[in-house]
């Protein structure tokens, strides 16, 4: 088989990310809140697992949209610095592109989305050429693309027909209907990697447990995160738990579920066991939770090793 060009295609949404931390009190309607630090960055789940990819060491090509506006240059810049291949970003000129306002709050955040031209992403425009010149796909925000999801089986059954392995991760559904059809879905896909919150709703159930049961029939593998509570692993029907990784210089958990399935990813396509995909899942997420925003932590794969020796240390200590 003739080598790719590409590890990996990464099909979805592109936004930037305002981030308002260190806020005086918690957010509310009515009232004006002061917030002690800033941050403008690359934002949007799909953007995030790609510039983490790019930087732990894979060749990594974008397929999305954005706006000709300055928040679509600033993203465009974005992947261009961390490597990414944007030639099949679509600019459009008519659209606007999306943004994310986060306030920072303690340890938790609340989050406003404005789509864009994430809404506007169809199937039919992904290049016929990606998928002949990569190895897996990854997709992710499914219920921010309205257009992508409803063709979302037929993406994947392309994807598989050229050959490539497959991954996705839902994200939340800001109306929560959760109308994602599954049995349609995962028998073409390889990896589905939610957090325990999305799959019991997806699965219309109360624990992760019966969650999984629900799965089991299907050769999917599903990883799901779980926070603090670190992560849980169902693959032929035998499951493996991790915890999570003790972070003393905790700054957002911003993108660390998108920072994990870079990390997860990055281990499969580097050949190595699922558990092994499952501990780096873990430590990239970890990592990604030192500095504000999705991308601001992971820089390179030895720098991520590297943090791992402190974070232990720190855990031992």
């Amino acid at each position: 088989m003739a080598e790719k060009k590409f590890d990996l295609m990464v099909v979805g949404e592109l936004n930037i990310d305002l981030i308002m931390s260190r806020l005086s009190n918690p957010p509310e309607l009515g009232k004006e809140q002061r917030a002690d630090d800033m941050e403008l960055t690359l934002g949007s789940s799909t953007a995030i697992f790609a510039s983490n990819c790019s930087s732990l060491g894979l060749d990594v090509a974008f397929c999305g949209k954005v706006g000709t506006d300055s928040f679509g240059k600033f993203v465009m810049n974005a992947l261009a610095e961390r490597r990414v291949n944007a030639d099949a970003v679509i600019v459009d000129p008519g659209l606007k592109t999306g943004a994310t306002i986060i306030y920072n709050y303690d340890n938790d955040r609340m989050m406003v989305t404005h789509p864009g031209a994430m809404e506007h992403l169809s199937v039919e425009e992904v290049p016929e050429s990606l998928f002949a010149e990569s190895r897996h796909l990854h997709t992710s925000s499914i219920f921010f693309q309205p257009l992508l999801k409803s063709r979302l089986p037929d993406l994947f059954r392309k994807a598989k027909e050229h050959g490539l392995t497959t991954s996705m991760d839902t994200q939340w559904d800001p109306d929560e209907a959760w109308d994602l059809d599954l049995e349609a879905t995962l028998p073409h896909l390889d990896f589905f990697l939610p957090n325990d919150q999305e799959l019991m709703q997806l699965t219309a159930t109360s624990s992760v447990d019966d969650a999984l049961d629900k799965l089991r029939a299907y050769k999917t593998v599903t990883v799901v995160k779980m926070g603090t509570e670190g992560a849980v692993m169902q693959a032929g029907g035998e499951r493996t738990s991790l915890p999570a990784w003790h972070v003393p210089d905790f700054a957002d958990a911003i993108g660390a579920g998108d920072s994990f399935n870079a990390g997860f990813i990055h281990s499969w396509l580097n050949d190595k066991p699922l558990e092994e995909c499952l501990s780096f899942g873990n430590l990239t997420a970890a990592v990604s939770t030192t500095a504000y925003g999705g991308t601001a932590a992971i820089r390179s794969l030895d720098q991520v090793r590297e943090k791992a020796q402190q974070l232990e240390l720190n855990a031992t200590s």
